[in-house]
């Protein structure tokens, strides 16, 4: 088990904004609490290189993205207020996604990132807090090294995962799985390999019968080398923009059932953390904290 982390997660964001950024450094201290990882034990990546990046992402928009030329419109849709430290953060997280899914194939083991699960951000765009695709980027880079070419994606984010459905688009290599809001952001979705949407005010039970009915079938039919999950906790009945009403254990739950049946079929494992908006930072950082235990239960 690895876990990635690196103090620039926690940019700082003008006062006001409302992306809970504080939890990078929660869920970093809670886990040192937790003693499920020393600090030495922590991957700490450089940022990716231009010519991953643009595995996934066009040389026009990867240029004006790194030199600050996004217009007003395009970076509105991004929702940050653009800034250096802000596109090497994202370079940190979408290197740090590869590292530790090199890490899992060769040891057969799971890497969460502490950030990542950037799956708004499109070929062409960013969007929705995201300005790199890391999880697409991972995929892509594996394609290219050789190291695998069957990849599924499993995207449990309350919104669709639209960047990522747009970039991958049927790539022979890999699979998308996206189950999320049917009525929540995007409005407009892109068509991923597989999409589910939910009503909203779905609850445990019904959301749990959803997921067993999809995933271990998916898992036997696409028999992937590595699953790369997007973990996202705004399916929370507190959170401010998720509209679903999910328990803290049905969250639990969720990513049992993701974990073990990877596990119990031997498949490597990246965890992305994605989405959490609840007002209590409390409530977002215990969320996300089940699924490093989980990891910690069952790769040690």
């Amino acid at each position: 088990m690895k876990i990635a982390w690196d103090p620039i997660y926690a940019h700082p964001l003008p006062d006001g904004h409302r992306f809970p950024m504080e939890k990078y450094t929660l869920m970093y201290e809670q886990i040192l609490h937790e003693g499920l990882l020393t600090e030495a034990e922590f991957l700490r990546a450089d940022p990716m290189s231009e010519d991953t990046i643009l595995l996934a992402h066009s040389p026009d928009y990867w240029d004006r993205l790194k030199n600050g030329e996004l217009s007003r419109s395009e970076v509105r849709k991004m929702g940050f207020p653009w800034s250096a430290e802000l596109v090497q953060r994202e370079r940190i997280i979408c290197q740090a996604s590869l590292e530790l899914a090199t890490y899992a194939m060769r040891n057969k083991s799971i890497g969460l990132n502490i950030a990542g699960g950037t799956h708004h951000a499109f070929s062409y765009q960013a969007e929705g807090f995201c300005l790199l695709n890391d999880l697409a980027l991972t995929a892509l880079a594996l394609v290219r090294s050789g190291e695998a070419h069957r990849i599924l994606i499993v995207d449990l984010d309350v919104h669709q995962g639209n960047g990522t459905a747009e970039i991958l688009g049927h790539h022979e290599h890999t699979f998308t799985f996206s189950m999320h809001g049917a009525k929540n952001f995007p409005m407009l979705k892109e068509r991923s390999d597989l999409d589910i949407g939910l009503e909203d005010g779905i609850e445990d039970a019904e959301y749990q019968v959803k997921l067993r009915e999809t995933l271990p079938p998916l898992l036997e039919e696409i028999d992937p080398q590595i699953v790369l999950y997007n973990s996202g906790v705004d399916i929370l009945a507190e959170d401010k923009l998720g509209r679903m009403s999910l328990s803290m254990n049905g969250i639990r739950e969720r990513d049992a059932l993701v974990l073990s049946s990877c596990h119990h079929r031997d498949i490597p494992m990246v965890v992305a953390m994605g989405g959490g908006y609840s007002k209590d930072v409390r409530l977002i950082l215990e969320a996300h904290m089940q699924v490093f235990r989980l990891a910690h239960h069952f790769w040690g």
